[in-house]
């Protein structure tokens, strides 16, 4: 089965709200084995849905269409598919007493504009949404398969779970897909594939190999598609550990792990931890660091020492150093990761300072100018970079380098 997700809204087209649901309904397929071949946003039109749709069956057999079921004017997708496929709108009782208990439950006033949520197309199979008021619906016709979603994405979610997914497990006949995912550290894409292309030109026919590059790292991605899910399992195992002794020499982990997420799995396994002093990056790295649960397991804190005094009277910068070589510099940054392990107790630490621009206030570094130290129990160690502008891409790449350089040594001394 091959499938095309459709996102209806023009907040979507301006890019006022960013397209989730795609992705999340791309990896729900994935996993049931149903091949999606494209995902397209179109405006709250019906020329536009109308061609949408057209187009989607013509290189699909499923296709999934979420918002525009709203109560209000501009929601226009239920009415565009009753005119689709000569249908008519009828009342759904059950929908409408649902609809009613909801909003009495909530103490919302329920008016008639409500009510026309409960009118829906009569040839469909309606899927009862138990998060919201817009109900789904699932058209068949010349064995093809539209499916129409609520746009809100927990709404969507809910129904694809409760209602879609199940249905089209019954329909069954889609075959099993693996993949595992490397994340190799250090080595370009274009290296990469040259020390792969042996291993890559012997790959059986049911697996493919796909690079996914990323600041720092390269995620190295095997996907098999076949009906005998033993055998492609244990294909996948196999050629994982051929894939790793490739890079033997370098650093590479097994799983989709963004730096976070290693230093996360790392620290909290190996019951060690971790803190930061940063400048330039204003407490980025902190706020990924806490961002998942758990952090604080391994995370003791960190410091945004923004002023030269803070880094002076809480991170114990020498006065003298930020006289000699200014804040942003290859000394200032050690004193910090010193001064925030010392001042912790942490194994390892981080430290950030630099440049993100527009300006360079009093330091002789120009724009773009980031230095970051690593300190583990055993040595510090400081790197110079120059991330350019503008000032957004400066703060990100140096989070990113900062995270990269602290897994790397890590990896290193496994």
């Amino acid at each position: 089965m091959k499938a095309s997700v459709i996102t209806i809204g023009d907040e979507i087209l301006i890019g006022q709200v960013l397209d989730t649901n795609s992705q999340w309904i791309a990896n729900k397929l994935h996993v049931l084995g149903v091949e999606l071949v494209e995902t397209v946003s179109i405006s709250d039109t019906q020329e536009a849905i109308v061609n949408g749709i057209d187009h989607a069956l013509s290189v699909a057999d499923l296709i999934i269409v979420t918002g525009g079921l709203g109560p209000t004017k501009d929601d226009i997708t239920k009415y565009t598919l009753v005119d689709y496929f000569n249908d008519e709108l009828v009342l759904h009782s059950e929908v409408l007493e649902d609809i009613k208990a909801r909003f009495k439950k909530r103490g919302i006033h329920f008016s008639e504009l409500n009510k026309t949520q409960a009118m829906l197309p009569k040839k469909a199979t309606i899927l009862p949404n138990k998060l919201g008021t817009a109900a789904g619906m699932w058209f068949e016709e010349n064995g093809k398969i539209v499916i129409s979603l609520p746009g809100v994405p927990f709404e969507m979610k809910g129904l694809i779970d409760a209602e879609v997914l199940p249905r089209l497990k019954k329909i069954g006949g889609f075959p099993s897909q693996v993949y595992e995912t490397y994340v190799l550290y250090g080595v370009g894409e274009s290296n990469a594939a040259d020390m792969l292309s042996h291993f890559e030109n012997n790959l059986p026919s049911f697996i493919k190999l796909a690079y996914l590059p990323s600041p720092g790292r390269l995620r190295l991605r095997l996907t098999g598609v076949h009906q005998d899910k033993f055998l492609l399992e244990k294909s996948i195992q196999q050629l994982g550990k051929e894939l790793m002794l490739v890079f033997k020499d370098e650093s590479i982990i097994q799983g989709d792990l963004s730096y976070v997420d290693f230093l996360h799995q790392y620290l909290t396994e190996h019951k060690e931890t971790l803190s930061v002093a940063e400048s330039c990056t204003g407490g980025r790295i902190a706020s990924d660091l806490t961002e998942k649960s758990g952090a604080s397991t391994f995370f003791l804190g960190g410091v945004v020492a923004y002023n030269a005094l803070l880094k002076q009277n809480i991170l114990g910068v020498s006065k003298n150093t930020i006289a000699k070589f200014s804040v942003v510099s290859k000394e200032v940054a050690q004193e910090m990761v010193l001064g925030i392990q010392r001042l912790t107790g942490s194994k390892y630490a981080i430290a950030t300072t630099g440049n993100a621009g527009p300006s360079t206030d009093d330091t002789d570094e120009e724009v773009g100018v980031v230095f970051i130290a690593i300190a583990t129990q055993n040595q510090v160690i400081v790197e110079q970079f120059n991330f350019g502008q503008p000032r957004e891409k400066v703060v990100e790449q140096a989070k990113n380098k900062a995270f990269e350089m602290l897994s790397k040594e890590i990896l290193k001394n496994q």
